[in-house]
């Protein structure tokens, strides 16, 4: 699908989607687990490809009004009776992948077009060490994935530098291994907040995690563990609100009251503080979970690290396309190996409306502007998606295409943005 923007302002109140990370991470403890609730998940596109592959695995899942009712495999996932589907999302393919190493057979594992360009490798290769056999069908460390169960536990180490989703796959699987595992970063952990995600989530499922080193990266893991998450809400997304404070801080006359947003282990709670380094108006109720953004302020240039937090990359790479002076994004190869290459596609749609960019392999830098209504590509990527149609809430006379990948993490992205006062319409196809 297309969508005709028009120059906007947005006003009103919205509450923040669910948050997605948590989301996947709570369906999948819970389906690890006996019996839980799990209360205002996100059912976006990916989430309900976590939910289809858990059911796989042996858990039933139903929904009851704003909430799941999950009986789960009791730490003994089965073998799935047919191919999982992950679709798009790479943290099903990660999650499942992992706990397919726990089950006495064999379990095939593919997604889409995109998620079948996406690397494996280093998971794969750490299920070979700790006792199961996996690899991909194509040779290519991506899917198709084929895995036999037979996880052990043993001492291995994995590279940090590609994706925090192995890391999380592996706290996920291992605590439910025969043995004891101690699992070594090697290099810098990228998106360390997510795995720190993964641990709180654990922790809450009554699994315990443990390190024995002050950076954080060496993480020992005890066997024979049991998960009993009982009842969990997931809190709001800011990896999707950011999209909604971002067009506020950049539309003349807006003003916004994003509701849910209470502190957690998100990284992307840095969109705020961000925003407030670039001098929006911008206040956060951390007890009451609002945040208030005021548009009009001329917002600044600057250096942003993406090592943390790569789903920010989209958002502050239009903030920093109308800002005064120059912005850097570095830090930021690892957004290369999402959805699509979102350096990339960025650096390609921007300069179109007019953006002065550079594209360097782990870095943007964007001198802000004047944006301009263009007719550019979604690439079929949620957050190029929503990225683009802020940009073209500001510059107006835009078209952007490929806009139902938003079902993929903020199903009710542009409807909200509407609600709002946003001037967006569908071009039905031709």
């Amino acid at each position: 699908m297309r969508a005709s923007i028009s120059k906007s302002s947005i006003k009103g109140e919205v509450f923040a989607p669910p948050s997605k990370s948590y989301t996947h991470r709570a369906i999948t403890l819970a389906a690890l687990s006996k019996e839980s609730i799990i209360h205002r998940p996100l059912l976006s596109a990916d989430t309900l490809a976590t939910i289809r592959a858990s059911e796989m695995f042996g858990a039933a899942v139903r929904r009851e009004k704003e909430n799941l009712i999950i009986q789960g495999s009791n730490g003994k996932p089965g073998i799935p009776d047919d191919v999982i589907d992950a679709a798009n999302s790479g943290t099903t393919l990660r999650f499942m992948t992992a706990i397919a190493g726990l089950t006495d057979g064999i379990t095939v594992l593919t997604g889409d077009s995109s998620l079948r360009t996406r690397p494996n490798g280093p998971l794969l290769e750490v299920l070979n060490r700790l006792g199961a056999k996996a690899c991909s069908t194509r040779g290519n460390e991506r899917a198709p994935i084929v895995v036999k169960g037979g996880i052990k536990g043993s001492e291995v180490e994995i590279s940090g530098s590609i994706s925090s989703q192995f890391i999380s796959a592996l706290l996920i699987a291992c605590p439910l291994a025969e043995n004891s595992t101690i699992l070594s970063i090697i290099g810098k952990l990228k998106s360390r907040p997510y795995v720190d995600v993964t641990i709180e989530m654990l922790g809450l499922a009554g699994v315990k995690i443990h390190t024995d080193d002050n950076n954080g990266t060496k993480f020992i893991i005890p066997g024979k563990q049991k998960y009993d998450l009982k009842e969990y809400t997931v809190p709001g997304d800011f990896s999707s609100a950011s999209y909604l404070l971002a067009a506020a801080a950049m539309l003349e006359g807006s003003e916004i009251t994003v509701k849910n947003l209470f502190p957690s282990k998100q990284g992307d709670k840095v969109i705020i503080d961000t925003l407030k380094q670039m001098g929006a108006d911008i206040t956060w109720d951390m007890e009451a979970g609002i945040v208030t953004v005021r548009g009009g302020r001329k917002l600044k240039a600057i250096t942003f690290d993406a090592g943390s937090t790569p789903d920010l990359v989209p958002t502050v790479a239009i903030l920093a396309s109308v800002a005064e002076g120059t912005s850097r994004i570095e830090n930021a190869e690892h957004v290369r190996y999402k959805e699509t290459d979102r350096l990339h596609a960025l650096a390609t749609e921007l300069p179109k409306m007019g953006v002065s960019l550079k594209e360097e392999m782990d870095s943007l830098t964007i001198t802000g502007g004047t944006l301009e209504g263009a007719e550019v590509h979604g690439w079929d990527d949620h957050r190029i998606v929503m990225s683009l149609a802020i940009a073209g809430m500001v510059a107006g006379n835009t078209i952007v295409d490929t806009t139902e990948s938003v079902s993929i993490s903020y199903p009710d992205f542009f409807k909200d943005m509407r609600n709002l006062g946003a001037k967006i319409e569908e071009i039905p196809e031709e």
